[in-house]
């Protein structure tokens, strides 16, 4: 099995001044730490994530997602989930965050609501 691994791309920002860091591979327990360590300090007052590269997803993952979540809002800062693939999308839908956390189609559509 191969060891999981966790890119983080951060794209020049939007026009609005939104961050966009794309994710690729497992936001998995053993990829959590490294995600917030990196995520957490982001200066942008909008955060999109762009799940689309993301290929394993699991409830260390969703923890750190929420986390993040609840981490930017503390500060007076948005974040948005862009492009959950399947996996991803039916693990967030058990969990129950499809309520909580701001989800969008396109990373497109999450830069042009901040929420």
């Amino acid at each position: 099995m191969k060891p999981a691994k966790l890119d983080l791309i951060t794209e020049s920002s939007s026009d609005n001044g939104a961050a966009i860091c794309r994710l690729e591979g497992w936001l998995s327990l053993e990829t959590v730490h490294y995600f917030i360590e990196t995520l957490r300090p982001e200066p942008a007052e909008h955060l999109v994530l762009d799940m689309s590269a993301v290929t394993f997803l699991d409830s260390a993952g969703v923890g750190a997602l929420v986390s993040l979540f609840v981490s930017r809002k503390h500060h007076g800062k948005t974040f948005a989930l862009a492009e959950l693939n399947p996996q991803a999308n039916a693990v967030l839908e058990v969990a129950g965050l499809f309520k909580l956390l701001p989800i969008f189609r396109s990373v497109e559509e999450a830069t042009a609501k901040p929420v």
